[in-house]
């Protein structure tokens, strides 16, 4: 089993790039999330109760709810 480093022992580089992933997750999270809430339950394919807790899977479910979640 491989030991996890901890954020002292990265690089200013593995700094950079959790931190910038990070970012990225929080704002695709955050951006799905406010559109489920503004968007009327008609326009949601699936209960928004479930929608909301998917989106909290990192990356997958942002961009599932962009793909499939929503109707047009």
């Amino acid at each position: 089993m491989t030991k996890k480093m901890t954020w002292n022992e990265m690089s200013p580089s593995q700094q950079t790039g959790v931190l910038v992933t990070g970012s990225i997750q929080l704002a695709l999270a955050a951006t799905a999330w406010i559109d489920l809430a503004k968007r009327p339950a008609e326009r949601v394919n699936g209960p928004k109760a479930l929608w909301a807790a998917i989106i909290g899977i990192n990356f997958v479910g942002p961009i599932a709810w962009f793909i499939w979640g929503r109707r047009r």
